[in-house]
């Protein structure tokens, strides 16, 4: 425990001075989104332009709140007016037509590129701005518990890499680059799925400092047999304090989502996630 309290007052002397660490956002970037449809129908494609403008907005504001936005449908139906580009890519290419599939059915990935001005448009009159300040290496620090079951996801643990990667994509659609420490770094400050949710978060910050993060999220899930599905709650450091939020939700994909999707919202200046 003489470790953790150690960083804990290191956290203290390097607060805030992390961020610089964080990483210069590709603005032209948080105005490209891209989604799966099937074929290349006009029908599927401005469904698509919908779920990728829907996407886009969510990336440059970092509010997730933007989605149960009533004001938010009539910006949807005219999606196709914010597009600049877009281009398909057969997602089974190579692959020769069988049975009934054509070019009709087969699976393609919508690429779509969106107005800077248009989209920070409609960002305003839904009463948002866009978020493009740089965003900061995040350093995640999760426990795991499924029945007997007990872990910390870890960069270098091969049995949690369908986890890790779910996050990853997580933080992908929020532009937000994040990372696990290793096993090592786990044990070099005493972190098991026993100790990490008693932790305090600013032994977190300050560690993922050491390990090249410039904050840290943390959080836990546990599988729970009688609502079939993840219990997780998070904590992030939001400038005075840890905000704390949870979630139940049938997958570890929604999870680790809502993760994600509040800390964004915190950072994006948006406030804390509403607790659950």
């Amino acid at each position: 425990m003489t470790r953790l309290f150690g960083l804990a007052l290191l956290f203290i002397a390097l607060t805030w001075s992390l961020t610089s660490r964080a990483a210069e956002p590709d603005i032209a970037g948080l105005y490209k989104a891209g989604t799966i449809v099937t074929g290349t129908r006009e029908e599927t494609r401005l469904k698509g332009f919908e779920d990728c403008l829907r996407s886009v907005l969510l990336k440059v504001s970092g509010d997730q709140r933007i989605l149960d936005d009533p004001r938010l449908a009539p910006v949807l139906a005219k999606a196709s007016d914010y597009v600049t580009a877009y281009h398909y890519h057969d997602r089974m290419s190579g692959i020769p037509t069988h049975d009934e599939q054509g070019t009709r059915d087969r699976p393609f990935d919508l690429a779509c590129d969106f107005s800077r001005d248009k989209v920070d448009a409609a960002l305003t009159s839904l009463g948002r701005r866009p978020w493009l300040e740089p965003r900061p290496r995040i350093a995640l620090f999760v426990s795991v518990r499924n029945g007997p079951a007990a872990f910390v996801l870890a960069a270098d643990d091969r049995e949690s890499a369908i986890m890790r990667e779910a996050f990853t994509e997580a933080s992908d659609a929020l532009a937000i680059p994040v990372f696990f420490p290793k096993k090592r770094d786990l044990r070099r400050i005493g972190l098991d799925a026993g100790t990490l949710p008693r932790t305090n978060m600013a032994v977190f910050d300050a560690f993922a400092g050491e390990i090249g993060g410039s904050r840290a999220l943390a959080g836990s899930i546990i599988w729970s047999d009688r609502n079939l599905g993840w219990i997780a709650e998070w904590r992030f450091f939001d400038g005075t304090g840890t905000a704390i939020w949870q979630v139940r939700a049938a997958s570890f994909d929604k999870a680790f989502q809502n993760a994600i999707r509040g800390a964004a919202q915190i950072l994006s200046g948006n406030g804390d996630p509403a607790p659950k």
